[in-house]
């Protein structure tokens, strides 16, 4: 399967960059798609873009704080001595101050971007969900009657993940973890959700971002390490190994590699494999412009194909949203059972 992506990536990628007459590039089509703006586009009516301008705020190094409408920027206009830097240029597509001498420097900047506005939409979304499903156990006795509906189905993925992840992996102190765990399923879960829907407040690629999945594996590291007990520790830093191991240490040398290792991987295998789905899905979109200049015959029998291989991977991706969610929540289940474990003679 990955390697699947691989070859159809790659195939998209190097596929001709003109359709008849529309002239595509598929690197801006793509990766325009799934990076960051300081606008949120939602569509475009009779070659009249429509977007929400989102507040951009800056620091400069001369001129102080500027806080200001993104529609000033939009269209590569300089506005109070900023502008997005063009393509080939040094900072290509970030916020840049153009100094007198003309020379482009990057200012401290905390704008409110798409991914920033998805972000605390969707998160705003995953408290109203759980405070929704609170509101039902408020209202109902729980120990007579079972919820049904919107808190029936909340209460199944909770119970399935702390039954069957975060107790089974975390063991007897996986309360202690429970609403972190729980957290993390139920962000990654909506904002992989979100990230298929393909019309506003939908579509801002989250979870395919880098900088998201970091911050998420860096909890699971500080969960891993701040609360792992003595015995964890004395497995990496003094193993029960052979003493010539412990005189040279290579084994609390591999140990102390790994747990850095292991939140790596979380943090990539999140981050690539939503990536992956967005640009395949957008790939597959844009094989019906791609082909205009093929002949109608062509172009309309590969639509057809394209459309119902889309919608299968759009289906598809809902597997995946709950998947990368389920397996992101596992493995930081796992890594914080083994930080507490007991030795086996206790």
């Amino acid at each position: 399967m990955k390697l699947t992506k691989k070859i159809l990536l790659l195939a998209i990628l190097f596929l001709p960059l003109k359709a008849g007459a529309v002239d595509i590039d598929m690197q801006e089509y793509l990766f325009g798609h799934v990076g960051d703006s300081y606008g949120w586009h939602i569509t475009t009516i009779k070659g009249h873009p429509v977007s929400v301008n989102l507040p951009v705020i800056v620091r400069s190094k001369t001129s102080g704080w500027h806080c200001f409408s993104s529609r000033h920027i939009s269209e590569g206009e300089t506005y109070e001595g900023f502008r997005i830097a063009a393509k080939g240029e040094a900072h290509e597509g970030k916020l840049v101050e153009v100094m007198p001498s003309g020379e482009l420097v990057k200012p401290l900047d905390i704008s409110i971007t798409k991914n920033v506005a998805g972000l605390m939409f969707n998160s705003l979304l995953v408290v109203l969900i759980i405070l929704l499903a609170a509101r039902w156990y408020r209202r109902h006795d729980a120990t007579q009657e079972a919820p049904k509906g919107f808190a029936g189905v909340v209460e199944m993925l909770v119970t399935m993940v702390e039954d069957d992840i975060i107790k089974e992996c975390v063991g007897k102190d996986y309360k202690r973890y429970s609403p972190y765990l729980l957290t993390a399923f139920f962000f990654i879960f909506v904002n992989n959700l979100m990230g298929i829907v393909p019309f506003f407040p939908g579509g801002a690629n989250i979870t395919g971002n880098i900088a998201i999945t970091f911050v998420l594996a860096i909890c699971t590291f500080l969960a891993v390490n701040i609360f792992g007990n003595k015995h964890y520790w004395k497995d990496i830093l003094w193993p029960d190994v052979p003493i010539y191991l412990k005189a040279f240490p290579l084994m609390p040398a591999i140990e102390i590699i790994g747990m850095f290792t292991k939140p790596f991987s979380l943090m990539i295998r999140l981050f690539a494999n939503i990536l992956a789905g967005h640009v395949m899905l957008l790939g597959v979109v844009a094989v019906v412009f791609l082909t205009a200049e093929l002949g109608a015959a062509m172009n309309a029998g590969l639509s057809v194909i394209a459309v119902f291989f889309g919608v299968f991977m759009d289906v598809l991706e809902l597997l995946v949203a709950f998947l990368q969610a389920y397996v992101f929540t596992m493995l930081s289940s796992v890594f914080i059972g083994l930080s507490r474990q007991e030795p086996e003679t206790e």
